[in-house]
This record gives C-alpha cells, sequence and structure tokens, in this order.
C-alpha cells in the first residue's frame, strides 16, 4: 500500500462574514477557492495541473455559494477541464473527509496526486434559515435541540464545564493566535487576498479578522448568552461566523519523491463517526478513540494537537475526556490559537486544522511525531485523522 504525503497546503484569510465590516463581503467563495488553488500550484511549479488526479472540496452549505463549488473554482482558474472536481457535505468535517478521501485514493494506488481543500460563505448562505427537518426526525429529537447554541448550552451543563474555564480557554485562543500571526507563523499557510475595509479601501488581506488582542476575562465577564436565560455560552465562547477557503497538495510519497517535493507528514490514518446530535460538541471523544484504537497508538503518543474551537465547551469537554489537556493554556492544542479566534467558516476548518497542523510540526515542534486534527459536526458528524512525522 502507497503513503499519501502533504507536500503543501495554503488557505485564505478568515474574514469576518459581515454584511458592512467583512473584508471578504464583496468577494465571492469560488474566488477565494480559486486564489488558494492559484497558489498552490504557484509554489509548487514542478506539478503540473493536468497531472491532478482529482479535486475534493468539503463545504457544510452549497446553497448562495454557487453549485458544485470545487468543479466551477477550478474552472475559473483556468485549469484543465480533464480534472474533475466535485464537493463533499459532512457540515463541518467536509473539508477534513475530502483529505480522508484523497489519501485514501492514494494509498490504494487510485491516483498519485490529488487536492482537498474546504471553503465555506457564512455570509452568503442563508445560515439556519429553510432548515426542513425529517418529521420522523423530531419524533426522536426535539427540533430545538439541535442547533448549535443549545447544543453547547447541554455540553457544558453535562459535562461541568465551567464559565471561567471556557473564558481562560477564549482567552488563550486569542491570544496565542495574536502571538503567532504578529510572529509571522502562518505567512507559510496565508495566501494575501485583496478585500476591503468598511469605508471600501481596497487593501491586501494577510492575515484572519477575528482575532482579538485586547480580549480581557473582565469584558467576557460581563457578556450574556444568546441561547437561553442564564446559560453560559456567549458569543465569545463560540466560534465567529467568517469566510475562508483553503486546499492541501496530497501525493503518494513515492511522487513527492520524483518531482522532488518536500514533505515532512504522512498519513497514519482517519475516522469519522456519530454521536447523540444534541451534543454533537462531543463527537471527537469518540472519534479519536476509535482512531487510537484502530492504529495502536495511546493518546499519550500524541504530541501536537489541533482541534476546532466551534464552542469552548465542546473543545473542553473532549480534550479533557481524552485525557489531553485539563485547562487553558495549552501544552501541545491548538498553539497557534483555534477556531474562537481565527474563525469557523463550517466546511473549510476540517482542512485548515491540518494545514496548521502540518506547519506547527514542521516549524515549532520538529522533534513531535505524532499529530492529531479532529473536529465536531452539526447533526452528531466527527472526525479524526492521525499524521507521522516522516523519517
Amino acid at each position: 500500500m502507497k503513503e499519501c504525503v502533504i507536500v503543501d497546503g495554503v488557505r485564505s484569510p478568515n474574514g469576518r462574514a459581515h454584511a458592512q465590516k467583512g473584508w471578504f463581503r464583496n468577494k465571492r467563495p469560488d474566488e477565494l477557492l480559486t486564489a488558494v488553488y492559484e497558489e498552490l500550484f504557484a509554489r509548487n511549479q514542478q506539478v503540473r495541473p493536468e497531472d491532478v488526479e482529482a479535486v475534493f472540496v468539503g463545504t457544510a452549505n452549497q446553497t448562495g455559494m454557487t453549485n458544485d463549488i470545487a468543479r466551477l473554482a477550478w474552472l475559473a482558474g483556468g485549469f484543465p477541464e480533464s480534472v474533475a472536481a466535485n464537493g463533499i457535505c459532512q457540515q463541518c468535517p467536509s473539508g477534513m473527509a475530502a483529505i480522508e478521501h484523497a489519501a485514501r485514493a492514494i494509498m490504494c494506488g487510485e491516483g498519485d496526486i490529488y487536492i482537498a481543500a474546504g471553503a465555506e460563505d457564512m455570509l452568503h448562505v442563508q445560515m439556519g434559515q429553510g432548515l426542513d427537518f425529517p418529521p420522523r426526525l423530531t419524533k426522536r429529537y426535539r427540533p430545538e435541540e439541535i442547533p448549535m447554541g443549545p447544543t453547547a448550552e447541554k455540553v457544558a451543563e453535562h459535562w461541568n464545564i465551567s464559565r471561567q474555564d471556557m473564558e481562560t480557554m477564549a482567552y488563550y485562543s486569542h491570544k496565542n493566535a495574536a502571538a503567532a500571526r504578529d510572529a509571522g507563523k502562518f505567512k507559510r499557510e496565508i495566501v494575501p487576498i485583496e478585500g476591503e475595509l468598511e469605508d471600501g479601501t481596497k487593501f491586501m488581506v494577510e492575515h484572519d479578522q477575528w482575532i482579538r488582542e485586547d480580549i480581557s476575562l473582565e469584558s467576557m465577564a460581563t457578556m450574556m448568552s444568546p441561547f437561553k436565560p442564564g446559560g453560559v455560552i456567549t458569543a465569545a465562547l463560540s466560534s465567529p461566523l467568517t469566510q475562508g477557503a483553503c486546499a492541501l497538495l496530497l501525493m503518494s510519497r513515492e511522487t513527492a519523491d520524483r518531482l522532488g517535493c518536500e514533505y515532512h507528514l504522512k498519513y497514519k490514518g482517519g475516522v469519522m463517526t456519530g454521536c447523540d446530535p444534541t451534543v454533537m460538541g462531543v463527537g471527537p471523544i469518540y472519534a479519536v478513540q476509535k482512531l487510537l484504537q484502530r492504529t495502536g497508538l495511546s493518546i499519550d503518543e500524541i504530541d501536537v494537537v489541533e482541534i476546532n474551537e466551534a464552542f469552548a465547551s465542546q473543545s473542553l469537554a473532549c480534550l479533557r475526556e481524552l485525557g489531553l489537556e485539563e485547562n487553558a493554556p495549552f501544552k501541545k492544542t491548538n498553539l497557534w490559537g483555534g477556531a474562537l479566534a481565527l474563525g469557523h467558516p463550517l466546511g473549510e476548518s476540517g482542512a485548515r486544522v491540518v494545514i496548521t497542523l502540518n506547519n506547527i510540526m514542521k516549524t515549532e515542534r520538529p522533534d513531535a511525531r505524532y499529530g492529531l486534527a479532529t473536529l465536531c459536526g452539526g447533526f452528531g458528524n466527527a472526525n479524526a485523522s492521525l499524521w507521522e512525522r516522516v523519517r
């Protein structure tokens, strides 16, 4: 069986999904995706677009983002018509599912070069509108329990996650993200894209919009929950609505060697699993446990972790239940901040966490052997992928 390696990964900055203040408010999501396709080939000129076997793109919502954004963004960039590009929908883990589809195809010998990507525009899609639950589903779960906010409140209650611990986590997420940004750590993965300020001034966006270096525990303590009276999940403890796209170049190891490509991590394995949708955020617990059992590793062997911070409550519940971390500041988790600060463009995030994991293990933790990326998803989907340093 062939080995699958990460040759490169790039992403757009994450823009705030706001009709007046969002830096990418006048950008189409396919434009962001085309830009990352183009950057991937500009940085890896030994790879010809026509040699790509296929492109997989994860998105949680197609409505408002053009039909089959994967294919249309590919064609819009002038890339070969002969290369297929298709979308994958698994809610938030969609981008990671795209990676796993590509990795398994490489390992099975179906192709040697793939692009796995993710994209989401939470401004132009109709978030939460027109959601039509199957009547039989509503007999099993109450519809008011399934939306994301109420699930985060339920996780905080059932896993006894205090608001103070969640606010500490959010504080360090922003502080770590700001420190990584200021130190230029994201430059390897972010491609600058033109955006505009609130007054319409055009500029090159080089970093994520939502990072709050001025965040304080005092300001967070004054916020109220929009999800239920007396609740503990506030806006500061929830990932912001954002716009973004990313893409990874994956190859068989032998092809990467033949083309002279640099790589550091190989795909060790991945799983997708499900859980109770009313506590969807704890899905990574079961995904990671299943992955470790399948690969024969223990949690103590994991050196670096990227877990998507959809909500502070679910991230802390997962980290504690898995025995990874107890409280922020974390020692090996989300070292450059997480989605509370960077943003969470739904289907993009599953691929973004792998890109960041790859860069952390290359530059900041060069001695690390195993890296883990995982995230939850709406309606109880969850994915986890394991990466091993190539020795």
